[in-house]
Parts: C-alpha cells; sequence; structure tokens
C-alpha cells in the first residue's frame, strides 16, 4: 500500500530530483549577540511574517580551564577505576558488581566491557542522585524517600521517613499529574466501568470506545485529518518509524534527537544521515549532496526523504527552527517527521506546540508524533497526519499489532485533560496554566541567568538545562539542593557531552511564584558554595519588576 500526500503525491513513491524551480531564502539562525546569545530569526518571505521576533536561545561556551580541569576529572576517575580492577582481580579489593559464571568462560563476556566499567566505578559513586523513590504524586511540591547506603552506594536501605520538597524535576508542565478534581474524578469513573486493563492489542480487541474519542480530538487539537494513539511514548517512534521507512529510503536525522528516534531509525534499515543541531546550513548541504549522489553503490534515487526533528530538545532545552525546516523539506521535495514530545501543551498560544508557536500551516508538517506523558499527565503517544498514513499505520505498525492498548484510565486522564486544555469543559483552567507555563518559564530562566548560571536553550523553554560541567560539582548540587528542600535532576556524560554535565529543570504551570523564588534561592546559596556560576555575561536584573510578573 502507498501513502500518498493530501496532492495526491504517493508518500511511498517519488524520485527527487535536484534541479527544481524556485529558491528558498534563509539563514542558519546563528547571529551571535554578545559572544554568548544566538538569536534565530528566519530569513524565509513566509516565515518572516509568521516567525517569532522574540525567538532567542542561550548557549554560551565553556571556558578552556573548565573543561580542560572536567576532562581530567574524568581521567582521574577512569585511572581510580583501572586500579581498583587490580586490586580485585588480586582479592585485596572486593568487587560487588555482576560477574560472569566461571561455567561461561568460553563466552563472550555480557559484563566486562565499558559499559559495566563506567558503571562500577564512575556512575556507582554518584547513584544516590538517580532512581530516588518518591511517596506521592510528581506534583509541584513531592514526597521523597529517604535512603541511606553502608556500602559505598552498591544498595541502599529505606529510612522509612520521607521529605517534602519542591519538584522542578518531573516532566508535569500544565500540572495535570493530580490526584483530585474533576479529571481525577472521570478517571475513577472509567476504571470503575471499563476495568484497570485491556489485555489486547489494537488490531485485536484492544480499541474502545474512548481511544476512538480521543483519536478525533488528538486529530481535531492538531488541525489534522487522523490520528492513532499507542500505549508507549518511546515505541510511538521505535516502532512505527519502520513502518513508513525502509531500505532504499534516506532518513536526515538531527544530531540530537531522542534515542527512541534514533532506535526507529536504525530498525527501519533506511540510510540515515545526521546534521548539526539545528543548523540549517548543515541540513541543505546535506540533503543537497545526498540527493546528488543518490543511494550508495547504485546511485539510484531514493524512494523517498524524510527529516526528521523535535519541537524541544529535552536536553538542551532548544526549540526547532521550524519555519527553516519546512522551507527546506519544500524545497528538496522531502517529508517532515515532528516529535512534539515536550513541546505539546508547553508551546503556542493555547497549547498546540511548535507549530502554533510559529504560526505556520499544520499540513505542512507530515507526521506529527507526541507524548500524553508530559502535559497531559498520562502516559503513550500519538501520531497524526493525513488519513492515508494513518490507516497505513493502523495497518503496518508494529506497535499496533503487538502491543497491548492503553488502558481505559490512562485514556481518559488523556481525554479529559485535552478537553481542559481545549475549553470543552466549560472552563478556562486550560488555557489558564498555557499561560502560566510560560510565564514560569520566562521568570524562571532570567533569574537564573541574572545569578550568573550557565542556562542552555530557548527563553520559552521549560526545559532548562543549567551548566556544572564538573562530575563532582555535579553531584553535590543536587545532593545540597536536595537537603534543602529542592528536587533537581542531574545529567552527564554518556547521556551528554563529557564537558558539558547539568542539571535539567522541568518547569510547570502548577508552581507558585513562592515555589519558584524558594528554588532560586536555594539554587543560588547551593552556585555560590560549589562556584557553578560560570557565566561570563550574566544578565542585569530588571529595575521594573512588573516586567516579570
Amino acid at each position: 500500500m502507498a501513502l500518498h500526500r493530501r496532492n495526491g503525491t504517493p508518500f511511498g513513491k517519488g524520485n527527487h530530483d535536484l534541479r527544481q524551480n524556485g529558491s528558498v531564502a534563509y539563514t542558519n539562525g546563528h547571529h551571535k549577540s554578545n559572544g554568548t546569545v544566538l538569536t534565530d530569526e528566519t530569513a524565509h518571505p513566509k516565515a518572516s511574517k509568521v516567525g517569532k521576533k522574540d525567538f532567542s536561545e542561550s548557549f554560551e561556551e565553556v571556558e578552556l580551564l573548565t573543561a580542560l580541569v572536567t576532562y581530567m576529572s574524568y581521567i582521574i576517575l577512569a585511572l581510580v577505576g583501572y586500579c581498583r580492577d587490580i586490586l580485585m582481580r588480586l582479592g585485596i579489593d572486593k568487587d560487588k558488581a555482576a560477574q560472569e559464571s566461571p561455567k561461561l568462560k568460553a563466552f563472550t563476556p555480557l559484563y566486562q566491557d565499558f559499559d559495566s566499567f563506567f558503571t562500577r566505578h564512575m556512575y556507582r559513586k554518584v547513584r544516590d542522585n538517580w532512581n530516588v523513590p518518591i511517596a506521592g504524586l510528581p506534583g509541584a511540591e513531592s514526597d521523597l524517600l529517604e535512603r541511606y547506603s553502608d556500602d559505598n552506594f552498591w544498595s541502599f536501605k529505606l529510612t522509612g521517613t520521607t521529605r517534602k520538597v519542591i519538584n522542578i524535576g518531573s516532566y508535569n508542565y500544565l500540572g495535570f499529574a493530580e490526584n483530585h478534581g474533576p479529571r481525577s474524578d472521570a478517571v475513577v469513573a472509567s476504571t470503575q466501568y471499563y476495568g484497570n486493563g485491556v489485555c489486547s492489542s489494537r488490531q485485536e480487541l484492544g480499541t474502545l470506545a474512548l481511544t476512538v474519542e480521543l483519536e478525533k480530538l488528538v486529530a481535531e487539537f492538531l488541525g489534522q485529518e487522523d490520528a492513532i494513539t499507542f500505549g508507549m511514548g518511546f515505541a510511538t517512534n521505535s516502532l512505527n518509524i519502520p513502518s513508513i521507512m525502509g531500505r532504499g529510503c534516506l532518513i536526515v536525522s538531527d544530531r540530537l534527537n531522542h534515542a527512541s528516534l534514533v532506535l526507529g531509525v536504525r530498525l527501519s534499515g533506511a540510510t540515515v544521515k545526521v546534521f548539526e543541531h539545528n543548523n540549517m546550513e548543515s541540513l541543505e548541504k546535506l540533503l543537497k549532496m545526498a540527493i546528488a549522489e543518490g543511494q550508495p553503490r547504485t546511485h539510484r534515487p531514493w524512494k523517498k526523504i524524510l527529516i526528521i526533528v523535535e519541537g524541544i530538545y529535552s536536553m538542551e532545552g532548544s526549540i526547532v527552527k521550524l519555519p527553516e525546516v519546512i522551507a527546506i523539506k519544500k524545497k528538496y521535495k522531502c517529508y517532515l517527521y515532528l516529535d512534539e514530545a515536550h513541546s505539546i501543551g508547553a508551546l503556542g498560544p493555547t497549547g498546540r506546540g511548535v507549530v502554533e508557536y510559529f504560526g505556520l500551516d499544520y499540513r505542512d508538517v507530515d507526521v506529527m508524533m507526541g507524548t500524553f506523558t508530559k502535559s497531559f499527565g498520562g502516559s503513550g503517544g500519538y501520531i497524526a497526519g493525513s488519513k492515508e498514513l494513518v490507516d497505513y499505520i493502523r495497518v503496518n505498525s508494529h506497535s499496533a499489532t503487538y502491543a497491548s492498548s492503553t488502558s481505559a484510565p490512562v485514556v481518559e486522564q488523556v481525554l479529559s485533560t485535552l478537553k481542559t486544555i481545549m475549553g470543552r469543559d466549560g472552563t478556562t483552567v486550560g488555557q489558564d496554566r498555557v499561560e502560566a507555563l510560560k510565564r514560569n518559564t520566562q521568570y524562571f530562566r532570567r533569574r537564573l541567568r541574572e545569578m550568573g548560571f550557565v542556562v542552555y536553550g530557548n527563553d520559552d523553554s521549560p526545559v532548562v538545562p543549567v551548566l556544572m560541567y564538573l562530575p563532582a560539582k555535579m553531584t553535590c548540587f543536587a545532593r545540597e539542593c536536595r537537603k534543602r528542600g529542592l528536587a533537581v535532576v542531574i545529567v552527564g556524560f554518556p547521556a551528554t557531552p563529557i564537558i558539558e554535565g547539568r542539571a535539567r529543570i522541568c518547569l510547570s504551570a502548577a508552581h507558585t511564584r513562592q515555589m519558584l523564588d524558594e528554588a532560586l534561592k536555594i539554587m543560588d546559596e547551593v552556585g555560590e558554595e560549589l562556584g557553578v556560576k560560570y557565566s561570563r555575561h550574566p544578565l542585569p536584573p530588571l529595575t521594573d519588576k512588573s516586567k516579570m510578573e
């Protein structure tokens, strides 16, 4: 079955010729201001009318000395680790890590590789900052289960007590992860009627009336013809990209795309080329070369070309330059796959994501993907697009064929939340929360930069990476914040470049100004104590505080 665009051009077929009429004017979006702030303004004629005039992103480069010290830190950790491995082999030190069975000596070892080494000697030393159990909902405030270790973090024991903290680590962007109110009441009623599980895949007996209603509402919300939902956000990418792409196809992927997209690309069997993050010059140069050269060995035209980008990049806090991507996509007759896992609900005047944020036409995005795990307080994901595309995925998707369907309580949570965002519940709660998230985001980001922290990403992105660089300072920052009543997520190598360890903050509409001020106070104290205010160009404090309200 061939997929077709709305204009009748087949999705599954079609050759790509570099010789096409028309030209597109655009910039790479990197206009440096004082050497640190990159202000992105598209120059495409259409984008100039719909683009964001205040679209700005900050990516301050690390100082050379800080980078060298960070590299040295990892080198020292590795040397100490190798020394300990020698002591363990001599029987002087005890190794509590997973070991190969003596019966499997003839087999390739499963554990004694770099990943195991990194886990034993680096991750283990800081693992008290990960997998922290909570004893309540992941709201603006949470209760953490306190624990301790008496064997150097090989294992943990619970103390039986909890600690209340301000939570700036969960993806609860609109604050709909809650345990009371009309949405929670609807979930309870749905559970009583449908039960807890579906016990079937979508292609068998796993399609509920609620599921059909949700898919219609998602398509309407996104301005698309149809939509299909899945029970897991990660699988929405990894198991559906292979259903629309295959051998003889080309996928052009942003270098910082999520692991679920990377896995989906690998499983598809398509040729993949990676362009520099959010760099339009890199994207177009890559496309020109790929189209001119054609497929490897045969040099035949590609069956189809798919550009894959994200709305908000979850580690960088940056927003895709969608007007420029769409302009390039149209120029080279490619398809566009947009992952809105973090941007749906969090961007745009009414929470409809990055397309609405730029004021673009939803139909210019061929495949719109998103998840329900962030702004909607549920789980699962969706793909929206033309009816031909969605019908094709319903039949060919491994997730629709083999994975269990989303349970009724989760579907009801997402459905009732979506109705609230759209104002279908007769209130302005959804709109109020979208606006509150934007205010909280801009306020928190500016205050951090005024304090002297290096903050990555776009001014409108609720994902706020705060650079710590050194692994020791990064882990101490999380521990000290937690002691003071602030839960912070830290991310380091290999999830980030080795010299770009960071605290990743996720803001929520549920955060009050008092909570944000308390969080900023704690971060300011800990930042001064640890010396992690690395910015060489902090913002001056606003004299008119009303502008931050």
